[in-house]
Formats: structure tokens, sequence, C-alpha cells
């Protein structure tokens, strides 16, 4: 990025010096009367393009000085537990971050309304509370809806131009966000400027919303810190419990032991002697009881048949909603066989319960969703690469017996020649598919042997890998330690990565390289590398060299055959087995891959 903004500057200075150079020109030759219109037209459109260029450089500049001035205070936020420090240093950061002339940080009491907590001018002095001028109109609807509002002339807005506040004291540019905090609004972010219109614009207020959800996370922490006697103690265990909580429902992605475990706290904590959860299942519009203790409270049912809203019935009776991201989900309902009533901090507490299960329990819908896709992607893998083999076998079969038929001309030799290659690349990528599904789904057999001698692995694939490597008229070179211990390891399968290694090596190499083979003991683990002096790869590249269908942009590369499945799967069977591999690369030079096995006990 910074070299990117450097040659971008400095291509933008020798343009500048140009343009002066073009304006003394011009100056000249008008005092001469030498200048004719449409020389004059082109000169204009040149410095037009220039002044465009510059204005994107300026914009950019802005949105990276944006950017780096929300990180930093975003960072500052949190340094402090004590509510009026934390107050003071959002606002001051809201001022610093936001350039407005007066900025207001108000929380919403229990009835729901507005109540600065702290105010600042440019100059971050202390309003009075005789300046506290704002749009109560503004601050309102981002109340009612909960999200972020910007207007860039209040007095002209239609949604506000009538309200008695924008035209009392004659507003302009107002930009106001929510404060969310753990699922519910706490509060708002107000900052305007009475004197400018468009002081702000959407940009703006996408900061300013992002700022709010740190600002109200920090303000919500110090506010909970803040609490005294009792009540500090009381919530000090609820949340020694809602961390708990958290604990166990993270630890798992099991769908029914993350309900179980959900509705467990719930009649533990509430002592209620009935419960249930139910879930809504979005897509379908459909709804089912996923967890029980007891009979299944009516509230439950009621609830998922909607409208969804939480409930503490006087008598037994206890449901609050499951919400994730503004959707309800699901329901927690609770009651007792005694008629007692539950209390307020049990609903609390249920409340705060459903927002942390919330969040568990989508992620292990999301798992089950994946493990579902996964499942059926396995399936049509496993169907199709059946398939696909049923037809492949056929048409190398009857490949073979054509030469039976009799005497075959030079061309049809070389058609035949060509179908054979093709079912051979075919039959390859089938067999890789096949096995990167069976590795995803841990469903691959390994016959891991000890004793296996790594010497005896090379002599049984090299043979097979010579005739095209010298059909390349690349130098193949093999040093082998004498005194190399046996491996435990499949040997199949560890023929199969060393073929795969050696086989990127000889295509990837132009013609007249250079591959070498070498092994030797490394403490518990006999190493192989394969190295080549083929096109290498950079930094970037090595990255991606892993990744599945990943093949890199090198147009000598993309001449030679492969899936970008081989070192995908080399590297699982590596690791499968207990050992490790790594790569090496420069562009240019070549590649060395190396594989460590662990010595037989």
């Amino acid at each position: 990025m910074a070299d990117s903004s450097g040659s971008s500057n400095q291509g933008l200075a020798a343009e500048l010096a140009a343009a002066r150079q073009t304006v003394e020109m011009l100056r000249a030759r008008l005092r001469k009367g030498t200048l004719d219109k449409q020389e004059w037209a082109i000169h204009l459109e040149e410095l037009g393009g220039l002044l465009d260029a510059l204005a994107e450089d300026v914009a950019r500049d802005d949105q990276r000085r944006r950017l780096a001035a929300l990180y930093e205070v975003c960072r500052m936020l949190g340094s402090s537990l004590q509510l009026d420090e934390v107050l003071n240093q959002v606002m001051d950061s809201i001022i610093a971050l936001t350039g407005a002339e007066r900025g207001f940080l108000m929380l919403f009491d229990e009835g729901g309304d507005p109540q600065i907590k702290a105010a600042r001018n440019m100059a971050r002095e202390t309003l009075d509370e005789d300046e506290f001028e704002i749009s109560s109109s503004v601050v309102r609807l981002v109340a009612d809806t909960g999200e972020p509002v910007v207007t860039t002339n209040a007095s002209a807005d239609p949604r506000f131009a009538a309200k008695i506040s924008v035209v009392t004291h004659q507003l302009r540019s107002i930009q106001c966000a929510p404060l969310w905090a753990r699922g519910h609004l706490i509060g708002a972010i107000y900052v305007d400027d009475r004197i400018r219109t468009s002081a702000f614009d959407e940009s703006d207020l996408e900061v300013l919303s992002a700022f709010a959800s740190q600002a109200a996370m920090a303000i919500e922490n110090a506010r909970l810190f803040t609490l005294t006697g009792a009540a500090l103690n009381q919530r000090l265990e609820e949340l020694s419990q809602l961390h708990q909580i958290d604990q166990e429902l993270n630890e798992t992605l099991d769908f029914a032991q993350v309900m179980d475990r959900t509705l467990g706290w719930a009649v533990r904590v509430t002592g209620a002697d009935n419960g249930a959860i139910g879930l809504i299942d979005l897509e379908q519009g459909q709804t089912r009881i996923i967890a029980r203790h007891g009979r299944t409270p009516a509230a439950v049912t009621a609830m998922l048949e909607g409208p969804f809203t939480s409930n503490l019935d006087r008598e037994n009776s206890l449901t609050v909603p499951i919400q994730r991201e503004g959707r309800v989900i699901g329901a927690i309902g609770l009651d007792r066989i005694d008629g007692q009533p539950f209390s307020q901090e049990s609903f609390a507490f249920v409340t705060r319960l459903a927002d942390h299960a919330a969040i568990a329990i989508e992620n292990a819908q999301l798992y089950e969703a994946v493990n579902r896709a996964n499942q059926a992607k396995s399936e049509f893998v496993s169907i199709m690469t059946h398939e696909l083999r049923i037809p492949m076998t056929a048409i190398q079969g009857y490949a073979d017996m054509i030469n039976m038929v009799g005497e075959l001309t030079d061309q049809q030799k070389n058609y035949l020649t060509i179908i054979r290659t093709n079912i051979e690349r075919m039959m390859t990528l089938i067999n890789d598919l096949s096995d990167i599904s069976r590795i995803e789904n841990g469903q691959l057999a390994l016959d891991v042997q000890d004793g296996i001698r790594l010497q005896d692995v090379l002599g049984t694939i090299l043979p097979a890998l010579k005739p095209e490597i010298e059909a390349r008229e690349h130098t193949l070179v093999i040093e082998l330690s004498d005194d190399l211990p046996p491996v435990r390891v499949d040997p199949k399968r560890l023929g199969q990565v060393l073929t795969n290694l050696i086989s990127n090596a000889y295509k990837y190499t132009t013609n007249g390289g250079r591959i070498t083979i070498r092994t030797r003991r490394d403490g518990d683990f006999v190493v192989c590398e394969v190295e080549d002096t083929g096109v290498g790869m950079t930094p970037e590249e090595l990255n991606k060299l892993f990744t599945k269908f990943w093949r890199a942009e090198d147009s000598y590369v993309r001449e030679q055959p492969g899936s970008g499945l081989g070192l995908a799967i080399a590297r699982n069977l590596v690791e499968l087995q207990g050992g490790q591999m790594s790569v090496t690369s420069q562009k240019g030079i070549g590649t060395t891959f190396s594989v460590r096995m662990p010595v037989s006990p």
C-alpha cells in the first residue's frame, strides 16, 4: 500500500509540474495572441483531467485518514473501566473522529428517554446545559428504528424541516448513530454542524457507526464495573455464570447438546419445574420443540405461533424470545407447579442467557448445515467417480482391443495414444476427487506399517517416472543416504506422495533441467527432498500452493496437465501418517519439497 501511494504521489507531482509549464506557456501565448480556441480547449481538458485525478487522490487520502483515526480511537477505548472516564474518552474521540462542531453522548433511561451524559464542542470544551440545542426528532428516529441517520441539511430535509427543534435552533448537518450493546439499544451518539450544510455524508456515517459499536461495548463494560455493593456482587456472580455458560456452549457444536445445556442452566438458576426451547426454521417457516424439561409450558407453544414478545407472568410462567441480529429464532419458556412467580432477576437472567445462547445456537445450526452439505458433496463425488469409472474402463478396454482387430495406420495409432493419454488423465482426476473427498470426511483408510525402507518405495515408483523424465531431457540425480532407518508409513500412499512431487518436478521444469532426489535422517524423522530447477514460485504463489484446485498463472505451468488437487492430497496424506511436508521456492530458480516421515519405533 505504501509503495502504491508513493508511486501515485510521484506521478501526480510530475503531472503538476507539467501542468505548471503548460500554464506558463499559455500565458505567454495569450500575451502574444498566438493561441487559438482549439488548442486552448485541448489544454483546458488536460487540466480538467489533472484536477479530477487530484480530487480522487484527496478522497483516497481522506479515507485512509478516517480509517487510521478510527483504528486509533477504538484502540484507546477500554483502557479504563471507570464510567465517567470512559464517557469522556468516547466524547473526545467523537470530536476527533468526525471533526464536528458539537458532539453529544446520550444514554437511554428505563423509559427509553435519552439522557445527555457528555457534550463537547470543536475545542473539546464541555458544553453547558443551555447549549443542548439538538434535534430531538433525529434522536427519536434513531431510538425507534435502531438505525443510524445522516442529513446534509436538516432545515431542508423533508423528514425534519418542519420539526420544532430544527426550526428553532436552525440546525444544518447532523449525523446520529445508535449504541448497541449485547443486543440492547443503550444510547446514541449525536454530532452536528449548525453553520455548514453537507458537512457529513454516508461514508462519515459508516465511520461513526463503526466507532459506536466499539464505544457501546466500552460503555456497557464500564457500567457493569461501576455497580456497587450487593448489586455488584450479584452482577459479578451472574457474569461468572454467563462466562461458564459461554464455555459450556462453545465447547461443542453438537446442536442437541447446546439446546440441552441452555435449558439446563435456565431451569437450574430460576428453580423452574418445567421448561422447553422452541426453534423457528426461517426458511421453511416451521417451528419445533428442540429441548424439554418436564412438560412443555403452554407459553412456549403460544410464542412460537407469534407474536414474539417477552412475558413474565406473575403467576407461574416466564417466556423469552431467542434473537440473533434482530431476528427471532426461537423461545425459552419456563413454569412452576406451585404457582409462585418468577423474579425480575430470573427474567433478566434468562433474557441474557438467550442472548448468549443465540450465537451458540446459530453456530451449531451452521455446523450442522455444513456437515449436511459436506455429506451431500461426498455422496455426489462418490456416485460420480463410480459412474465415471465405468465408461472410462470401457473406453480403455475397447482402445486396447482395437490393436487386436488388425494392422493400424500411423494416424490410427496416434489417435489411440491420444485416447489412452486422456483416459489416464481423467482417471487421475477421478482418483484425486475421490481421495480429497474421503480425506475431508475422515473416511480414507491407511495401511500404516513399520519397517518400510524409503529406498524400496523410490525403487518401486521411479521406473514408471523415468521415461517422462528422459523424454523431457532432464538430468535425474539420486542421493540416498546409506544409513537410513526404516519408517512407519503406508508404503502405497507414500509412493503416491513422492510420485506427485517428482512428476511436478519434471512437469514444471523446462526441458533440459535438473531433478535431485536426496534423503537423510533428521532426529526421529527420515527426510526425502525433491529439488528441481524449474519455473519456481513467488511468495504469494507459495501461500496459495496447497489450496484445492489452485494453479499458478505462469503460462508454462498452465500448459502442463493437472487438476490442482495433487499437492493438497499429498500434504494431507503425509500428515495423516504422522509426517510433515514443507516447500521452499524462488521464481525462475526452482523449488524444493521436503517430506518428513517418522522413523519406525
